[in-house]
């Protein structure tokens, strides 16, 4: 348990660390592979966000979805990869490989979908290469370089004003 306090305490160290080491850069690039991290304890719904990808004309074979969950549970292959606190070791260390490959991609896009502030979603999000992080309204925004403040369960609200920016960013 003690253990557990300690790893955590250098998971947000780590995590302090990559954020205030970050440094927005925002192009008008256009977006044609999107990432997107989800929580599945807020939002089981991932057919969603292949709907918000057909929107934002991104190819399937461009487009990969992973979802966090809390809880151990054996889910359906419906998405890329699920993962949970096991998959992290001590100072942010990934220890999953397909996590560790969706790290190293570097996405136009990465949507970050989750409002809960659960350190290993936050991780995910700030070790990621994408150039352009998009998110719903967090305790820090740093994590973001768009943040769209809707409520969880306002998906359709979040794909309008998503695209909305996009469009004004010039990024679709």
């Amino acid at each position: 348990m003690i253990l557990k306090g300690f790893k955590e305490k250098s998971n947000k160290k780590y995590l302090n660390k990559l954020l205030n080491e970050r440094q927005g850069r925002v192009d008008d690039s256009k977006i044609e592979s999107l990432g997107i991290i989800f929580n599945y304890d807020e939002a089981e719904n991932f057919e969603q966000f292949r709907i918000l990808a057909d929107k934002l004309n991104v190819r399937p074979d461009r487009l990969k979805i992973i979802a966090f969950s809390q809880r151990e549970i054996e889910l359906q292959s419906t998405w890329d990869v699920c993962y949970n606190f096991k998959d992290f070791g001590w100072k942010g260390s990934v220890n999953n490989s397909e996590l560790q490959a969706f790290i190293k991609t570097e996405f136009d896009a990465l949507v970050s979908f989750y409002s809960k502030d659960v350190l290993e979603l936050k991780l995910m999000t700030a070790l990621s290469k994408a150039k352009f992080k998009i998110g719903v309204l967090q305790n820090d925004e740093r994590l973001n370089d768009l943040i769209i403040k809707t409520k969880m369960n306002e998906f359709d609200v979040f794909k309008n004003e998503l695209f909305k920016y996009l469009t004004i960013l010039n990024k679709i």
